[in-house]
């Protein structure tokens, strides 16, 4: 049974270990890359683009959102490293880094769907 100290901090019975934490820094860069994630669009964009890489216009139909919006939007997530931009002629083609990245929204998405049930 887990309990919640004054200050909010949830500890186990006593004596029981904690789990090893990764460093700060990783734990810092953790949450850059959540913070990125957290807003609609993006998670928008990142379900769009699970299945394959896709160039700026074709967010924007499939979004319904104008074109400057996805752009800034995409900016930020490849700034956190969640997606890339390749040149393709004309068009930019946006692609996940990351897989894992797509489960971590997916994971988000079911969950949330469920609290909705």
């Amino acid at each position: 049974m887990k309990t919640i100290s004054s200050t909010g901090h949830e500890h186990g019975h006593a004596g029981e270990p904690f789990p090893e934490l990764p460093p700060r820094e990783l734990l810092d860069t953790t949450g850059d890359l959540l913070r990125a994630l957290a807003a609609p669009l993006r998670i928008a964009i990142v379900l769009a683009l699970r299945e394959s890489q896709r160039c700026v216009h074709e967010l924007v139909d499939a979004l319904d959102v104008p074109q400057p919006l996805v752009s800034q939007h995409l900016r930020i997530l490849k700034s956190a490293g969640v997606v890339a931009g390749e040149r393709s002629g004309r068009e930019v083609m946006y692609r996940l880094v990351d897989h894992h990245l797509a489960e971590i929204v997916m994971a988000a998405v079911t969950h949330a769907s469920e609290d909705h049930a």
